[in-house]
Parts: C-alpha cells; sequence; structure tokens
C-alpha cells in the first residue's frame, strides 16, 4: 500500500491554509451554532448552503461547494447526527471523500469542529479510513490503465492526536491487503502463487514461516484436507503457518488466527452451475482476511504472541476428486462420510483448527466464505459469527457495531447434530438438505477444536457486495480485519 502521512493541527485552519490546498472535507457538529461556523474562514459560505438545505434537516447529509478563493478549493462537508451509529458514520466518510477522489486530489484537508474531543477522534477517524481505503490500489490486468488515486498527504485539522492514527494506518494495509489478494484472478493466485507472496511478506515482516505441503500432510494424516486437494493436477495445496512473537514474554497466551484460502472452488464433482461458480476465485477471501488481521496486529506491534494459519488448496474436478460416500479420516482420527464436495471449506479448516488447536493458544478465530446459507439468513450486510465461549457472544455483537463491520450470532446447540449423524463414519460432512447449513457447518468444525480453546467461528457472508460496503468502495470488502482488531484491542479478547 502506498505511503500516506497524516500530518494534525489543533487549532482550525486559516485562510492562508485554506488557500493552499484544493480539497477539503469539513465535519461539523449536528448542534453547531452560527459562533461555532465562525472559527472557519469560510463560515459564510457554509452557512448559507446549510440554510439554503434547511439547517435541522441536514444531518448527515454531503454538501460541496466550490470556494471563492484562489485555488476554488473544492469542499464536501455535512452535519454529523449525534446519534451516528460507526457503520452510518463510516458510509458517510465513504461519500466525503468521493468527490476528491475522482479530482485526484494529492492532498485534502480534513476539519472537524464542534465535537467534544472523543467524538472528534471518531469522526476524523472515520474519514481517514476511507480516504486510505479508496487510495489503496487494487490489481488490474486492463491493456489500459485506469487511472488510480494518487492520495499522498492528509492534513487534519481541530484535533492533535499523541497515536498518530497508527492503528487505522495498520488497519487499512491489513485490508488493502485482503481485498487485492482477493480480487486476483485464480490463474494469478494458484496455492503455489500465494505462497510465494507470503513468504515475500514473512521475510519483509521478519515472521517465522513454516509450510505443510501434501508430503508433510500426510504424515500427519489430514485425510480431510487431502481429499480436497487430491484431484488437482498440481499438487501445489498446503497449510501456511505464519508466527509472530512480541519483543517481550507475554501472559496473555496465544491468538491463532485461521482462514480457508480455497483460491478456486468448481465445486468439485458435485460441480457448481456457471452462474454461481463465477467469482469463485474469491473464497480464498478467508485466508486473506486472516492474513491482512495478522499483518495489521504485527504493524501495530502487540505484545501477545499471534499465528496465523492458511489452508491453501484448489477443488479442482477430475478422474482423482474426492466424490460423495466418501469417508476420510482427519488428522485427529474422527472419519467423515462426504455428502457433496462443494463443502470443501469445511474439510480444509477441519485439519487445519485440529492441528493449530493442538498447539493450545488462548483463542483460534477462523474466517472463511463458508456458506451460501449464512448470506441467505443476512444478505451481504453482515456476517455470521459462532462461538463456543457463550460468555463472549455480547462482546461479538459489540466488536461489529462499534467497528462499523456488524456481525450477528447463530446458535449451535447440540441437537443440530441429527443432521449431520453417519450410518457408516463419526460425522457427516453435511446434511443432504441443505438445512441451517451455515449452523451446521459450524458443529462440523467445532468438534476439530481440541483442548478446549475458545474459539471463533466468522461465516463471511458480507466478503463480496455489490457497490462495496460502509468505508470500503469495492465491491470486494476485506470485511474482518477491522472487525478483528477492535475486538482483540478494544473489547480485549486476550
Amino acid at each position: 500500500m502506498q505511503s500516506i502521512r497524516i500530518q494534525q493541527q489543533a487549532r482550525q485552519p486559516d485562510q492562508d491554509t485554506l488557500d493552499k490546498c484544493t480539497n477539503w472535507i469539513m465535519l461539523i457538529v449536528e448542534s453547531a451554532t452560527d459562533k461555532t461556523l465562525s472559527v472557519l474562514p469560510c463560515h459564510t459560505v457554509l452557512k448559507e448552503k446549510l440554510k439554503r438545505a434547511g439547517n435541522k434537516k441536514a444531518t448527515n447529509k454531503v454538501f460541496t461547494l466550490d470556494l471563492p478563493n484562489k485555488q476554488a478549493s473544492h469542499v464536501s462537508f455535512t452535519r454529523v447526527r449525534k446519534d451516528t451509529t460507526e457503520f452510518e458514520l463510516l458510509s458517510l466518510a465513504r461519500k466525503l471523500v468521493d468527490p476528491h477522489t475522482r479530482q485526484q486530489a494529492k492532498e485534502i484537508g480534513i476539519v472537524v469542529t464542534g465535537f467534544a474531543k472523543k467524538e472528534s477522534e471518531r469522526v476524523a477517524e472515520a474519514v481517514i479510513a476511507a480516504a486510505l481505503a479508496r487510495a489503496a490500489k487494487m490489481p488490474s490486468f486492463k491493456s489500459k490503465q485506469d487511472k488510480q488515486p494518487s492520495l499522498e498527504k492528509l492534513h487534519l485539522h481541530g484535533l492533535k492526536t499523541t497515536h498518530g492514527f497508527k492503528r487505522t494506518l495498520a488497519e487499512s494495509e491489513g485490508n488493502a491487503l485482503a481485498r487485492s489478494l482477493s480480487m486476483l484472478p485464480p490463474n494469478k493466485l494458484t496455492p503455489a502463487d500465494y505462497l510465494k507472496k507470503v513468504k515475500v511478506l514473512a521475510r519483509e515482516k521478519k515472521w517465522k514461516l513454516d509450510f505443510y505441503g501434501v508430503p508433510e500432510l500426510k504424515k500427519k494424516k489430514a485425510g480431510a484436507f487431502l481429499a480436497v486437494c487430491q484431484g488437482s493436477p498440481t499438487q501445489d495445496a498446503g497449510i501456511v503457518r505464519l508466527q509472530y512473537k512480541p519483543s517481550t514474554k507475554s501472559k496473555k497466551g496465544t491468538l491463532t488466527l485461521v482462514g480457508k484460502g480455497i483460491c478456486y472452488d468448481t465445486g468439485g464433482v458435485s460441480l457448481k452451475p456457471p452462474k454461481y461458480m463465477f467469482g469463485m476465485h474469491e473464497d480464498m477471501q478467508g485466508s486473506a482476511v486472516a492474513l491482512g488481521t495478522f499483518l495489521a496486529l504485527t504493524e501495530l506491534k502487540v505484545n501477545f504472541p499471534v499465528e496465523c494459519w492458511l489452508a491453501l488448496a484448489m477443488n479442482h474436478i477430475g478422474p482423482k476428486s474426492y466424490i460423495p460416500n466418501d469417508v476420510v479420516t482427519a488428522s485427529d482420527g474422527t472419519t467423515i462420510e462426504v455428502v457433496n464436495t462443494d463443502a470443501e471449506g469445511r474439510m480444509v479448516l477441519a485439519d487445519t483448527l485440529a492441528l493449530a488447536s493442538k498447539l493450545k493458544p488462548k483463542v483460534i478465530m477462523d474466517y472463511a466464505t463458508l456458506t451460501g446459507a449464512c448470506m441467505l439468513a443476512l444478505g451481504t450486510s453482515y456476517s455470521g459469527i459462532f462461538t463456543n465461549n457463550e460468555a463472549l457472544m455480547q462482546k461479538l455483537i459489540d466488536a461489529g457495531r462499534d467497528s462499523g463491520e456488524r456481525v450477528w450470532p447463530f446458535p449451535r446447540d447440540e441437537d443440530y447434530d441429527k443432521i449431520i449423524e453417519s450410518q457408516i463414519a463419526d460425522v457427516k460432512q453435511c446434511g443432504q438438505e441443505g438445512m441451517a447449513d451455515h449452523i451446521q457447518a459450524a458443529r462440523f468444525l467445532g468438534r476439530f477444536i481440541k483442548n478446549d480453546v475458545t474459539w471463533i467461528h466468522v461465516d463471511l457472508s458480507s466478503s463480496n457486495r455489490k457497490g462495496g460496503l460502509a468505508h470500503i468502495p469495492t465491491d470486494t470488502t476485506g470485511f474482518g480485519v477491522r472487525y478483528s482488531l477492535n475486538l482483540v484491542l478494544d473489547k480485549k479478547l486476550l
């Protein structure tokens, strides 16, 4: 991601400062009076615009104007309603940023005025997050390249922090990584390609990397994972394990992030219809979100160990592909009756979760574009959440609300196991009717969590949303990085 500098000043811009920058975003408190606005040198034109809009009715609406100054500076501004949720604020921030993106602004001034300090920081952070999300360069293979955003600097007025928005920068870098990997075509991101990219990052960031390829997974008897990749003509599938350790010894325990990395999903023998096969290069977005979260946490130099496990494979169709009614044995000895080869995500995650949880981390979070059932239940605005620790449930919901990446919990009661009872093996891979498949999948995966490790499963129904989501402008959202940082750092998950 390109480096964008954030310059902060506690005072509001004077006329000279206003004239030096061609693009401005201004956030004004809902209760602003003429006196509140008078601190801004352009207050006369702002007041006139608000007056024409009806003042009190003008909250959370974006207005634009060109100032009558030397630069004809372009301004987008809004009055922020006091009860604005984080999701609404991030969505509003994207609308404020968009006009300046169209102008290819290299520098944007951001003004916050009339807010209490904590709220000033919240509204400024939302705009910074939106600007960074828009500026991130995404993959393009067009022969004639579109113009990419060229933002270089943000000037923040009305607020000065000690942290310099380091977390927002790290989070944006993690989200950009997740999105850019997910957008790569399947012939540009095979498991082998993915591994190469991760190795480059690991060297740069000084992460410890281990790769368990097909030979190693055979030794570990990871039959669930191997069943999925046995149909691939190239044996490049495997599990990546990355490790970060803080500079000082931690008593908090290890956070382990696990991601489904199916680089393309045909459905296997249970072949997907063409309509549903298109876009399946993004079936690895769970792994990209895990990696993006891992990157953000390590950039912040968190004071606890973090591991990241990526289950990388292709779900091909071929003469060696696994088929319904096969019985395979996972690395923990669990026998699985295959029902639908298109339920491959839970197969690769089963062995990955079993191997990761054997090491007794304090918490495991896994991310996966796992089920259409979750998308049917929630649409693409929320993602589904499951946990084996009911005491965490409110914290999980709150992290979604406070981060603006919203989640909703689902049950995983034991009686759902009846759907996946097998007459020939320990468990069915999934039910045959598809009823409550997201819950079936969570019950299935929970069997592979060992040593009573706290486990959180995120079913990424909002991984791709037409038109983007909140502050993210691309259909591919990278959902989960911002959520995870809020849960881990603000909600004190460890």
